[in-house]
């Protein structure tokens, strides 16, 4: 079995504080990406930037104190690139491509659109970018996994107030369609594929009105892997116990 795990930590410094390392060493996931870093490696301690038995990759951000991601890994990839080679993207430290033997990772960290909907045209153009950097993996033979967080919910199973926030960037109609989009074009959302009817399964929760605590959130996290990996699915999971952030840690396990 092979357990990966997406987090965003918003803010890994803060999640430091919180236990990050603590819950890495004792769930000690094959592969772990994480986003909303929002450091430079060298803002970080030793045990924070290399942990014992773990391979790291950083992308960071220009502005300070904003994005980035990171890739945790026990065995070394064959290859990393940092970014999907477009700058006003990479110049947000959102991206990291991992090609292992028989899948290439993808750990990414999706363009928020703001409450007044001013990024969502960024957000659109990366979607759209995105899904052709991973159709040319697959052009090229090479089964694709990406996750991380996509600042989207995609159905109204997905969130506790879907009727309320018709208008709120996150559940727009646009951002749904291109996950509609990435379903037909071969892209398997696990968690959904293993739990087709499971409501009330958050990855995110404001931080303030006790969301958390009333489960009032919205499923924001996720694993997609493309179609010929999915007899491998064994586990999808969120792990809504995990505390240290607003988002939780979801995963994927894969049969070997």
């Amino acid at each position: 079995m092979l357990t990966l795990y997406s987090w965003n930590v918003n803010g890994i410094r803060a999640a430091q504080r919180k236990g990050f390392l603590d819950w890495l060493h004792q769930t000690s996931p094959d592969i772990l990406c994480v986003q909303e870093t929002k450091a430079h490696p060298d803002q970080l301690d030793a045990e924070l930037r290399q942990p014992d038995d773990y391979h790291t990759y950083w992308a960071w951000a220009e502005k300070k104190g904003y994005s980035g991601v990171a890739l945790y890994t026990r065995q070394a990839p064959k290859a990393v690139q940092i970014g999907l080679g477009i700058h006003d993207y990479d110049r947000e430290g959102r991206t990291i491509v991992a090609e292992y033997d028989d899948f290439t990772l993808i750990g990414a960290y999706f363009p928020n659109g703001s409450r007044d909907h001013s990024r969502v045209p960024f957000k659109m153009a990366y979607k759209a970018d995105f899904l052709a950097f991973c159709n040319q993996l697959r052009a090229e033979g090479k089964p694709v996994i990406f996750c991380g967080d996509v600042n989207t919910a995609h159905q109204a199973i997905d969130l506790a107030r879907p009727r309320q926030n018709r208008s709120s960037t996150g559940f727009l109609l646009e951002e749904r369609a291109w996950i509609d989009e990435i379903v037909a074009q071969g892209y398997v959302d696990t968690f959904r594929a293993l739990h087709p009817a499971q409501a009330e399964a958050y990855s995110w929760w404001a931080y303030y009105g006790r969301a958390r605590e009333r489960n009032v959130g919205w499923r924001l996290d996720y694993f997609f892997v493309s179609e010929e990996l999915r007899p491998r699915l064994a586990r999808a999971a969120i792990h809504a116990d995990v505390m240290g952030s607003d988002h939780c840690p979801v995963s994927l396990t894969l049969k070997s």
